[in-house]
């Protein structure tokens, strides 16, 4: 079995390949060759909580097991096995692979919904998630200006100067006249007012992953003319932009692999990324698959 570090995923995984396997594996969902099992989680009165997520994509099916404390951080595992034999593969760590599929789903959904003519990204947060959004954003439209906020003054000025973004001074100014809106964020309330955001605006909302959290306003999740979802089974457990503003019993929501372009030029689309672990199992394969033609990584000897 093979032990890859977050530098051999790094080097073996681009943005712009991560968005052709993003594209390809939702489309394999959409013919019910690719299988996804929700995250689950584990919490403890610690605070420490245990998540894991399971998925099957051609030769390979994998979980990504993580574990978190708010005081000290989290740690990302993905373990990659194959489908013919259930062999065990691969460990990987999964803190840049979970990261940089992410910003491909979310550009993969960005190809297909935003207008072609989109120039201008908004993003909120400058955290873990912010710099492969932007990346993603730029490799599937030619992005001629992308502003920033987040709370931190020093670190909206320090992403800006790594990722060639304007830092601002207020989420209105960030997302008020922006084509492509992105909010990374861990915020339990709304982080940006319907009212931002314009006509045939595009929204990826990927910072929040449970029930009771939200980025996106209820004003804005009923306008949009389409949104769409990584998974609907995941949405109706986490997703609290979608579940804190609409009613459970008539969701107008897709799933992204149903999707097939805007449905109108003027309306607001949304997706509203959880991240799913097909994604991960999609991505680790790819990994494993340069790690072996590159000679990276570590083999760990096993004994029965």
């Amino acid at each position: 079995m093979l032990y890859l570090t977050e530098s051999d995923v790094r080097e073996c995984l681009p943005i712009d390949k991560a968005i052709e396997l993003m594209e390809a594996v939702f489309r394999r969902m959409a013919t019910g060759e690719s299988l996804n099992q929700p995250r689950r989680r584990l919490v403890l009165p610690t605070g420490a909580t245990l998540h894991y997520m399971a998925g099957a994509d051609g030769r390979y099916f994998g979980t990504k097991i993580y574990s978190t404390h708010p005081k000290h951080g989290a740690h990302f595992l993905f373990l990659l096995y194959s489908a013919a034999d259930a062999r065990p593969l691969a460990m990987i760590e999964a803190n840049h692979l979970g990261q940089i599929r992410t910003g491909a789903a979310s550009g993969y959904a960005t190809k297909l919904l935003a207008r072609g003519d989109a120039s201008t990204v908004g993003i909120i947060g400058t955290g873990f998630q912010a710099r492969t959004q932007l990346a993603a954003m730029r490799a599937v439209r030619r992005v001629q200006e992308a502003r920033v906020w987040s709370r931190s003054a020093e670190k909206r000025k320090a992403f800006a100067t790594e990722c060639g973004a304007l830092a601002v001074d207020s989420a209105e100014e960030a997302v008020r006249g922006a084509d492509i809106v992105v909010t990374a964020t861990n915020s339990k309330e709304p982080v940006l007012d319907a009212r931002w955001i314009g006509r045939g605006v595009h929204v990826n909302a990927m910072g929040s992953n449970q029930a009771q959290r939200r980025e996106l306003p209820a004003e804005l999740i009923l306008r949009a003319a389409l949104i769409a979802v990584d998974s609907m089974e995941q949405a109706r457990m986490e997703s609290g932009d979608l579940l804190l503003a609409l009613d459970p019993a008539g969701w107008h929501v897709v799933e992204l692999k149903d999707v097939t372009g805007r449905p109108s030029p003027d309306g607001v689309t949304i997706f509203k990324s959880n991240g799913i672990a097909v994604e991960d199992v999609v991505s680790a394969g790819y990994v494993y698959e340069r790690a072996i033609a590159e000679g990276r990584g570590v083999t760990a000897s096993r004994t029965s």
